[in-house]
Order: C-alpha cells, then structure tokens, then sequence
C-alpha cells in the first residue's frame, strides 16, 4: 500500500522543468501523478512514476539530486467531506500530515497522495477505517 515518490530539487531557472521532464520523457518513463512547490530560490518536484528505481538512477546520471519516500495514495469517494473525513480519522488517531497532492486514477477519482510523519501507520488506520487505498499498480 505504500507507495514510491521521488522529489527532485529545482533550481529557480527558465527551461529547467522541461529538462528534467524532456529526460524522463526520453527514457520512456511517464509521471501518473505530480507536484511542484516553489519558493524564489528553487523548489521540488514530486513525481510517482512506474519504474521509481530506474527514473532514480536515470536522474541522478544527469545530475538531478532525487530523494525516494514512502506516500499513500487514497482514492476518494466522489462526496462532498471526503477527503475531511481522511484527515480527520488520521488526526485523530495522531497521525500528522506533512503535504498531499491529488491526481485523477483511470477510473476518474480523485486520489489523495499523503505524505504523513509515520506512513505504516497512516495505512493501518486508513484500513481501519475501511478507506480505499492504491497500490503501486493501481497508480502507474
């Protein structure tokens, strides 16, 4: 249930977004789901990919500095206070959340991707609660 998330650091420079998704693309490797975070002086970017390990090795052969982490992918019901309710049950079972993002899965949900200070136990208690997660081969 966990998931494989690569982040890779940005410099704040024209083009440099293409390049690494110009990489990617060229090696074959396509991104199911990303997100940027950017300040003035460069940002991240987090990419779930199908093959984690090959884009590593394939990034890191360019220079790119990438750092892997566990996420959890949770598919959402399509009901107004879905994704409340997950947050909520995580909190209140002391699991603290340090950023998400959501992409669409190709059934049309939405999916939320976690990244939570303890990710084993975010996916117990999402179990717990009987809330839908993916599997890596559920996302790429």
């Amino acid at each position: 249930m966990l998931i494989k998330q690569l982040s890779i650091e940005l410099e704040n420079r024209l083009g440099n977004l293409s390049r690494i998704t110009g990489v990617l693309s060229r090696h074959g490797i396509s991104m199911s789901a990303f997100s940027i975070f950017t300040t003035a002086e460069g940002g991240v970017l987090r990419i779930i990919v199908p093959h984690p390990m090959l884009a590593v090795d394939i990034l890191g052969n360019h220079n790119y500095k990438v750092v892997v982490d566990d996420v959890v992918c949770l598919k959402l019901k399509d009901v107004s206070g879905s994704l409340n309710t997950a947050l909520k049950v995580l909190s209140d079972n002391g699991v603290s959340l340090d950023y998400a993002y959501a992409f669409t899965a190709p059934d049309n949900k939405a999916v939320a991707v976690l990244h939570c200070d303890d990710v084993n136990t975010a996916v117990n208690v999402l179990r717990t609660y009987r809330m839908e997660l993916m599997t890596a081969e559920d996302v790429v």
